[in-house]
């Protein structure tokens, strides 16, 4: 990832370069992590907090945090965002990597990778077409790696930048990092640099999208490292005015991620593609979330209050960034007996801002929830026929 000095106007998309982004919403003193784990309930009630004020850019479409501060964020080894213990989201990444593989006829290429993670995909990616690899974030951890592509993949352990122009490949990949990033249009800006004058260059983003979450009204999905926000039109106008030209663009895993895939083009590209809303669209969509928010986020409180006066045991499964911004926003603890996750590098850690310790799934045995609140509705068949292994019939509800 792209760490920047935040010394831009708050009030300019950072997109398109226009002025006057409208305010729609606000989230106050959240943390400025989700996925960062504290070994301790009092560090994770005194982390750092910070304000989300999403901002709507009427001229591209694009919505960024106005009181965003990139100097807060730390994306180290004790980042933990990997849902690679789930075997729906394995399923989808795999069957994503064998896509881009035959799609693109990667075989024996040369691959980039830009906020690898732990590496999980440019690994897939690596062992399905025998390809070489060159994985960049700050997050990796070497000793995580299990693969026989191991000895044709190079990981560095640093944030992105142009220092990395170097690095380059026949196929570029970027997933889940630019809605980290707060300078976006300087971030791409820098890949289309590094990509140069190698025409048959294919880059691929992949990045939550925004209109489901405007639709949804899913405002556990806003939190503070995720400043940035793209629906397909926003995404691919600022890929064009880069110097890309948009191939395809589309939605995926529940319409949950956005996915655009383009290449370098030495006159800039018009042509929008059939996917892209207009911004008139995107302007109604920011407007009915502002509207019925607050509601959405009131029956949400008012449902898990009822369970806690009613002493019904509640059990939240999943641990990551939606769960923060689901308590913090609605300012709840006690009324959650426990959080459980299957990934075993957060067990025993605590959730920022919030002090509840996560535990592993099996701890539901002793739990004997009544309630169990799934923070993502993709999972819910595999989280229902986990808890039939382990004989609990609570009830299911999902975000």
């Amino acid at each position: 990832m792209l760490i920047e000095n935040d010394n831009t106007s708050r009030n300019c998309c950072l997109s398109c370069g226009a002025p006057g982004l409208a305010p729609f919403y606000e989230a106050r003193n959240v943390p400025v992590h989700s996925c960062v784990l504290l070994p301790t309930e009092q560090e994770a009630l005194q982390f750092p907090r910070g304000d989300v004020v999403l901002g709507f850019c009427g001229q591209c479409g694009f919505i960024s945090n106005l009181a965003f501060d990139s100097t807060g964020q730390n994306y180290s080894s004790v980042y933990e965002d990997q849902q690679c213990f789930s075997p729906t989201f394995n399923a989808f990444a795999r069957d994503l990597a064998v896509r881009l593989v035959r799609k693109y006829n990667l075989y024996e290429k040369d691959l980039i990778e830009i906020g690898c993670g732990k590496g999980d995909f440019l690994l897939s990616l690596c062992e399905l077409g025998h390809n070489r690899g060159v994985g960049i974030d700050p997050a990796f951890r070497q000793e995580r790696v299990r693969s026989e592509a191991a000895d044709r993949v190079t990981f560095i352990q640093d944030y992105y930048s142009a220092r990395y122009a170097g690095c380059r490949g026949e196929f570029v990949c970027c997933r889940h990092t630019l809605e980290h990033i707060h300078l976006v249009a300087e971030f791409v800006s820098t890949v289309r640099h590094a990509v140069d004058d190698r025409r048959d260059t294919i880059v691929f983003f992949e990045l939550p999208e925004v209109t489901r979450v405007l639709r949804e009204l899913a405002f556990w999905d806003i939190y503070y490292e995720h400043c940035s926000y793209f629906s397909p039109g926003s995404l691919a106008r600022l890929f064009r005015a880069c110097g890309f030209e948009v191939v395809d663009l589309g939605r995926d895993f529940g319409d949950q991620y956005l996915l655009i895939e383009a290449r370098p083009v030495s006159i800039q590209s018009e042509k929008p593609h059939s996917a892209e809303e207009t911004v008139a669209q995107m302007a109604a969509a920011v407007q009915y979330f502002s509207n019925h928010c607050r509601d959405r986020m009131s029956q949400w409180r008012r449902k898990l209050q009822q369970f806690y006066e009613q002493r019904q045991r509640v059990a939240v499964w999943g641990s990551g960034s939606k769960c923060v911004a689901f308590l913090t926003s609605l300012g709840l603890k006690d009324e959650i007996e426990c959080i459980v996750d299957i990934n075993p590098h957060r067990h025993g850690k605590f959730i920022p801002g919030v002090g509840k310790q996560i535990m592993p799934p099996d701890h539901l045995k002793t739990v004997q929830p009544d309630v169990v609140v799934v923070m993502n509705s993709i999972y819910r068949d595999e989280i229902r026929r986990m808890l039939e292994k382990m004989k609990l019939i609570p009830e299911v509800v999902s975000l």
